[in-house]
């Protein structure tokens, strides 16, 4: 009884819901609705949006924060240059496939706005935005490897303390990024 009155009352009431505009109401105006104008931003400067984040939090350091952090790892200047110039290749690369998949977005969001769209053009047109989606990442992720490389086992370790990522030694018992054995 006690379960039919609870399901009655809910119907009754109606769903709270349905009153409730959607969290995206405001999303309508944007020029591609499925990009937010930061997000546009990042894809066209390059920044990493959190896409190394399996490399940072494992021990091997990325090209920005070591080269705000030069001093205090106590970087040749050899190393400094070849960070810098990994960074510019880095943003570079990420640059160019952001801006690609901006316009990528901006075909698909077209594609619905004009009801253009069929299921074949909806599967093309993901996979390659999920293309170069997987590139940025990559470019991003190998970045942080080629930086390991360009350093030393104390340096990566300063590194580590520095960003505050426990005592400085990589959280997994394999080699540390630049092809040194932690203990």
């Amino acid at each position: 009884m006690r379960r039919t009155l609870t399901a009655l009352a809910l119907l009754v009431a109606g769903p709270v819901w349905a009153n409730t505009p959607s969290p995206y109401a405001g999303m309508t105006d944007r020029p591609i609705r499925a990009l937010s104008a930061e997000q546009q931003a990042d894809l066209l400067a390059g920044r990493g949006m959190g896409l190394a984040l399996a490399a940072e939090l494992n021990g091997w350091p990325g090209p920005a924060h070591v080269i705000e952090l030069a001093g205090a790892m106590q970087l040749t200047p050899a190393q400094l240059a070849a960070t810098q110039r990994l960074m510019a290749e880095m943003q570079e690369s990420a640059r160019s496939l952001g801006a690609r998949v901006i316009e990528e977005e901006r075909a698909l969001d077209r594609a619905f706005s004009d009801r253009s769209i069929t299921p074949a053009d909806l599967s093309a047109r993901t996979a390659r935005i999920a293309v170069l989606q997987g590139e940025i990442r990559d470019v991003h992720l190998r970045t942080h490897l080629a930086q390991a490389a360009l350093l030393n086992a104390e340096q990566i370790a300063a590194y580590s303390r520095l960003r505050g990522y426990a005592d400085g030694t990589p959280q997994h018992g394999g080699p540390m990024p630049g092809g040194h054995r932690h203990h």
